[in-house]
């Protein structure tokens, strides 16, 4: 056996259990060694049944003193198992999977079970999370041991593999194996940046025999991917930065000059910043690669289409990819306005254009007629084809794939890329996904905007909040209903959403209201939000298909239905759908069944406009695994590490990484081989899409 072992081949796993493993991910022994423990038990975390309370989330280990399967009316079964430590008597319950269940415990069996505590004719914890304790030998309270938790499933169960089956399985592989694990960084790098060895990190992360032993092997596998994360980041980056442009831009050209005149408005300082940083990409000997963020409504648009106006002066293409094509769409129509009396021809290509409509377009592209490629991805297909595409604006870019946006700038030679996203990203998030570009943030919003007002309020003010809503109409403005929908309920939330409409038909006659919702086709989505754009549609209300950047002007006020069903960032884009225009507007939250966790959120709604405060609330809310995720930035997954607790980690291991590269790009020093292999090993699909941002 040595670490490329299959599992199945392990004694005690077996082709079927291994089978199971599989799925998971674990197909050898190093695989099995990185399956990291979630939690551990040991005496600091574990209370007595004398001291919990209700309320608290609390950690318990007891004996099992009995487990009955019980049954109430209309047939509904549950199981109850009691348990008892030196103080008293706890009982867990479950309401699913009682047969399973029912067959993992015995009477006097030692378990942990964590969960959150009531009452109801005694202290009881309801669907508690349970691990099994071996035997008193792992019970932390009487041993001191440190006892590890490993994540599970329903299936891995089943076949054994709980906290105590995966303990009994690597207490032999790790001894028959730890002095087979070779540390990829020398001693010198361990020393210099305080990290145990490998193979004593894997020993403790499964075996602790300290908490200060615990905390050097979580801190030596939480550097070791945090590291390598950057360290692909900076192999991109370095890849760019080692790639030449063939052409050159000689100067801005006139067009830009042009448009500036064209502008009816000033321009923000903020965005002033940014086209000199854009210009100074594009006149750099190597690729733009770039991130443009900037909070809903800050003006990004209007900073891509001047760069778009350099690049065409200098006689070269511009392709924008945006993710629906109501967004290319609303794009296209701006480009049209902006560009109007100039040279440049914006053309939108989406997947509802007719057979003749892409082939005519597809020549025109070709030949150099059209400047500017608006479109979905459709734009990526293979018989869409440029003269000399140069630029490449992909908007809202967490909502494409790797290969997608790779397909794009294939399309073109050296291509300068700008990514843009109204979606405000907390620094550690963006140092994650987005590590190997360089950044501009707009952080200023238009002269003639007004902050918009946030207040939330319960169904018993929804009166107050209609005749308001008249006032509004009655002046000429155009107002939002949103409604949730969740795809587990969405029945009953369009249902929710068309008793709504109904209700409000008659609360705002004679004005025209309409139902928008993702049932609809695309065809029937356009027509209303043009008909809603031209003010022939003054209360639209939606589900939450409404898209970031749609662009009403005129509408002034919001009202979200059910807000404590929404997450921050997403009540924080729809909220941007009003505040556009020059007159005030207002954002109104029905709260209708409030948690501790939604009075939170709405708090930090009613408190800030500010797109990156709200971002960080929300990183802190849901941890970082929720927000975009790695993978479809071809980036490796954490398993251990934690973008929020561990930020001064990843600080530290990004200086590192990059200075690195710095110094040995290609990662051909002497020093460096084992962890060249290494990473060419693990990370070969990613290194193969370097050239994509």
């Amino acid at each position: 056996m040595d670490l490329s072992t299959q599992i199945s081949f392990i004694k005690g796993i077996g082709e079927k259990r291994g089978a199971v493993l599989n799925e998971l991910g674990i197909v050898t022994v190093e695989n099995l060694l990185h399956h990291f423990p979630r939690r551990y038990l040991d005496r600091s975390n574990i209370l007595t049944i004398s001291k919990i309370r209700i309320d608290e989330n609390v950690t318990i280990v007891g004996r099992v003193t009995g487990h009955q399967v019980k049954r109430g009316r209309k047939g509904r079964s549950w199981l109850d198992v009691v348990i008892a430590d030196e103080t008293g008597f706890l009982t867990c319950r479950w309401f699913h999977g009682v047969q399973w269940l029912q067959k993992r415990f015995e009477k006097d069996m030692t378990i942990a079970v964590s969960g959150k505590v009531e009452f109801f004719g005694g202290f009881q914890i309801l669907h508690p999370d349970f691990d099994i304790l071996s035997d008193d030998t792992s019970n932390p309270i009487n041993t001191g041991i440190i006892v590890p938790l490993y994540p599970s499933t329903h299936a891995l169960q089943k076949m054994g593999f709980d906290s105590r089956g995966f303990r009994r399985i690597l207490k032999p592989i790790i001894d028959a194996n730890i002095d087979k694990i070779v540390d990829y960084f020398s001693a010198e790098f361990l020393t210099k940046n305080q990290l145990i060895s490998l193979n004593d990190a894997i020993h403790s992360i499964h075996f602790p025999e300290s908490e200060e032993g615990l905390q050097a092997a979580q801190r030596r596998l939480k550097f070791d991917e945090l590291f390598f994360l950057q360290l692909v980041l900076a192999v991109r980056k370095q890849h760019f930065a080692d790639r030449e442009k063939q052409h050159q831009y000689a100067s801005t050209g006139e067009i830009l000059a042009q448009q500036y005149k064209r502008i009816t408005f000033k321009l923000t300082h903020a965005q002033e910043r940014v086209v000199r940083e854009i210009w100074d990409d594009l006149k750099s000997p190597h690729p733009m690669n770039r991130l443009l963020q900037g909070d809903v409504g800050s003006g990004k648009t209007v900073v891509s289409f001047l760069a778009v106006a350099i690049v065409v002066g200098n006689g070269y293409q511009a392709a924008l990819m945006a993710p629906t094509e109501i967004l290319a769409e609303q794009h296209y129509k701006s480009a049209i306005e902006f560009f109007k009396g100039s040279d440049i021809r914006p053309v939108l290509i989406t997947g509802s254009l007719t057979a003749a409509q892409k082939r005519d377009t597809n020549i025109a592209l070709k030949n150099g007629y059209f400047h500017l490629a608006i479109g979905t991805h459709a734009l990526i297909q293979s018989k869409v084809t440029f003269k000399n595409l140069r630029f490449v604006i992909i908007d809202e870019q967490h909502r494409f794939g790797v290969m997608q946006r790779g397909a794009l700038l294939k399309k073109g030679e050296d291509v300068d890329i700008l990514v843009m996203t109204a979606t405000p990203i907390p620094r550690t998030l963006s140092m994650t996904l987005y590590g190997d570009l360089s950044s501009s943030i707009i952080d200023e919003l238009p002269a003639n905007r007004q902050p918009i007002i946030t207040r939330k309020v319960d169904p018993n003010a929804l009166d107050k909040v209609y005749g308001y809503a008249r006032d509004q109409l009655d002046k000429g403005r155009q107002v939002f209903v949103v409604y949730p929908l969740i795809e587990d309920s969405e029945k009953m939330d369009l249902k929710a959403a068309t008793q709504g409409f109904d209700t409000l038909s008659h609360v705002f006659s004679p004005y025209k209201v309409v139902l928008l919702h993702g049932r609809m086709s695309a065809i029937e989505k356009e027509e209303i939000m043009n008909l809603f754009s031209q003010n022939r549609i003054q209360v639209l209300v939606s589900t939450t298909v409404i898209e970031v950047g749609i662009d009403i002007p005129n509408a002034t006020l919001m009202i979200i239905e059910n807000a404590e069903r929404f997450g921050l960032a997403q009540l924080h884009q729809l909220r941007g759908r009003i505040g556009r225009g020059e007159h005030r507007s207002v954002c109104v939250l029905v709260e209708r069944k409030p948690t501790e966790d939604s009075q939170f959120r709405l708090g930090v709604m009613t408190t800030t406009t500010d797109g990156f405060v709200i971002a960080e609330e929300d990183l802190k809310l849901r941890g970082s695994g929720d927000i975009f995720g790695t993978k479809q930035h071809g980036l490796p997954q954490l398993k251990i590490a934690n973008l929020l607790f561990d930020r001064d980690l990843l600080f530290e291991a990004r200086k590192v990484a990059f200075d690195m590269i710095k110094q040995d790009p290609h990662l051909r020093k002497e020093h460096h081989q084992r962890l060249r292999e290494n990473f060419l090993k693990d990370y070969s699909d990613t290194v193969e899409m370097v050239s994509i941002s």
